[in-house]
């Protein structure tokens, strides 16, 4: 068989990438998920890794940044990657060990694209280039390839929700385009966090050496992965202004809302603040007071609050106050 799955437990599988084609020796991918203290002792008795890197690979240990060391025998990479749950993206760790002739990947097993990958290579791999090589470090390029494709899809549905809070807002539904917009930051921010040292560690990648495959070649599928983590720089940084000019639109709506709203109180309060006045001058019980205590005194005084209402509304629009 070209290909092999072991189940060694629940947690731990391993695909043996056979090519009956070649003599190379075949290279093993042991995919771990959720991994506690016997997934960690297995792979420290089978491979020799160091603890302290094993240690940093527990599912209940986060690794706050990124890094890649070199040892003799094994390269150790850490790295991040976005998945979006209920519209909020949430930042989730791969932990890389590659040798000659393996590599192991410790997960949470929330990545879609690394477990359809391993699902492709289990199933149906042969026309794979890690396949045709039989090499692990263009295994490695081949995931790295499908993590990074896999960060477009969510970068597409940020773009989505970035034109429908541009539609709420010209609609004018400013209060919850706030709310949005907000969301909108929060994940772009967490996305950029989670791809800033892509680019530095697959350059550090790009130094590996193979017996199987020429620098040059190794060089040139790396730099595609490049390529990559600066396409989905580019598309961030893009979305960052899209959404601060989207935040100064919904702001200037606000603002400007909120100066008619005060425009129209401070009217209301003018002609309340004269209509008091009068109402307070005709209340004064003085000897000789005009009109008061005469037949249709109360009609006179509120057409005379009428009149000088109309009079106010009239000056405003004069001045083009309203």
């Amino acid at each position: 068989m070209p290909k092999e799955e072991i189940l060694l437990t629940r947690n731990i599988q391993e695909i043996a990438i056979d090519n009956p084609r070649t003599i190379n020796k075949k290279v093993a991918w042991v995919n771990v998920v959720n991994a506690g203290k016997k997934e960690i002792e297995y792979l420290r008795k089978k491979f020799g890794f160091q603890l302290t890197h094993l240690q940093q690979c527990s599912a209940n240990v986060f690794t706050q940044r990124p890094a890649i060391h070199h040892y003799d025998g094994y390269i150790f990479a850490v790295l991040h990657f976005p998945i979006i749950i209920d519209h909020t993206v949430i930042v989730t760790e791969v932990d890389f060990f590659i040798g000659h002739g393996f590599l192991v990947t410790i997960h949470n097993g929330n990545l879609p694209a690394l477990t359809d990958f391993f699902s492709l290579c289990k199933k149906d791999g042969e026309g794979l280039l890690s396949y045709k090589l039989e090499s692990s470090s263009i295994l490695l390029y081949e995931l790295m390839d499908k993590l990074l494709n896999g960060c477009f899809p969510l970068l597409d549905q940020i773009s989505l929700e970035i034109r429908r809070v541009q539609e709420r807002i010209f609609q004018q539904d400013s209060k919850k385009a706030v709310s949005e917009i907000l969301a909108l930051r929060h994940n772009v921010i967490n996305f950029s966090t989670t791809m800033h040292s892509h680019k530095k560690i697959i350059t550090k990648l790009m130094e590996m050496k193979s017996t199987l495959v020429s620098p040059k070649q190794l060089q040139e599928c790396y730099k595609k992965l490049i390529d990559y983590s600066i396409t989905i720089w580019e598309i961030l940084e893009n979305q960052k202004e899209t959404i601060e000019i989207l935040n100064s639109t919904n702001e200037s709506l606000l603002n400007y809302r909120l100066s008619e709203i005060m425009k129209t109180l401070t009217v209301f309060s003018i002609i309340s603040f004269y209509l008091t006045f009068i109402a307070a001058l005709f209340a004064m019980r003085t000897e000789n007071m005009p009109i008061v205590n005469r037949p249709y005194a109360f009609w006179v005084i509120v057409g005379i609050m009428g009149v000088v209402a109309f009079s106010i509304i009239m000056i405003f629009k004069r001045k083009k106050w309203l």
